[in-house]
């Protein structure tokens, strides 16, 4: 069982491609995200919620609307999106049995129980850990990484895919071309 749901999974890769090329922010619809990583688009719709409400992404507006990212991509970290979509989790729940010794029958000396039991200290550190490392890193940095492991047109064709899709909807609207764009 994981830490985390795939829910963050998702938000994660769709948050990396709403970053263009130069680090800027590109717009794309919950649709076009779910059909480009062929993913769940009524569970991608929900994380969406989420992100918004955790002010990572903002929507826009028109037959051509979808999401764009609320600010830049090198100021949203992964723990950023990790919260928005799951909110803080504990990696640990301590049970505090270090007081349940059948030695003790019952009444638990004052030094097996007084302070932070030791697991759940080692536990915590764990968690604290984990968080600054996930805190350390932006989703500037996860689309970089992809960029440079990518061909170089990967970033085109992707950005070409999104707006021939916007370029679709908005010529099935019945609404003309030039009246959009002027």
């Amino acid at each position: 069982m994981s830490l985390y749901s795939a829910g963050v999974e998702y938000g994660i890769h769709c948050l990396a491609f709403l970053v263009g090329s130069g680090g800027d922010s590109r717009e794309a619809s919950v649709r076009d995200l779910a059909d480009l990583q062929g993913v769940p688009l009524d569970y991608l719709a929900k994380i969406f919620t989420k992100l918004a409400k955790g002010k990572l992404v903002v929507a826009t507006g028109g037959v051509r609307g979808g999401f764009t990212l609320a600010r830049p991509a090198d100021e949203i970290t992964l723990l950023d999106i990790v919260n928005a979509i799951d909110g803080p989790k504990n990696i640990f729940e301590c049970r505090d049995i270090r007081g349940r010794c059948a030695l003790f029958d019952g009444s638990p000396p004052d030094w097996a129980v007084d302070g932070t039991c030791s697991i759940h200290g080692a536990m915590m550190v764990a968690q604290k850990r984990m968080e600054e490392a996930l805190a350390q890193q932006t989703i500037l940095d996860i689309a970089r990484k992809v960029g440079r492991k990518a061909p170089a047109e990967f970033n085109s064709q992707v950005e070409n895919w999104i707006q021939d899709r916007r370029d679709k909807k908005t010529a099935g609207s019945g609404i003309p071309l030039t009246d959009i764009t002027d």
